[in-house]
């Protein structure tokens, strides 16, 4: 069985791809395929994690602006935590 994500791993790929977003690296779309790929990790390895533990990771990166509040909905609903 996959080693589980940490959420300092999560925070980090995180932050990468919203680095990346800003800085203007990615064609059209290319947004969306990483971050479908960070939710299909997620998903394959589970995160190290309670449902309280990733529900306050989600809403600091909403604050800091890692994440919309659209993409830390579609996070949510895709982990199953709404």
């Amino acid at each position: 069985m996959p080693e589980k994500i940490t959420l300092d791993q999560f925070v980090q790929k995180m932050e990468a791809l919203h680095t990346d977003m800003t800085a203007g690296s990615f064609k059209h779309g290319e947004y969306d395929q990483r971050l479908a790929r960070i939710i299909t990790e997620l998903r394959e390895r589970k995160l190290d994690a309670d449902r309280g533990q990733i529900t306050e990771t989600l809403n600091e990166l909403q604050t800091r602006g890692i994440v919309t509040p659209s993409v830390r909905m579609h996070l949510q609903n895709r982990m199953g935590l709404s």
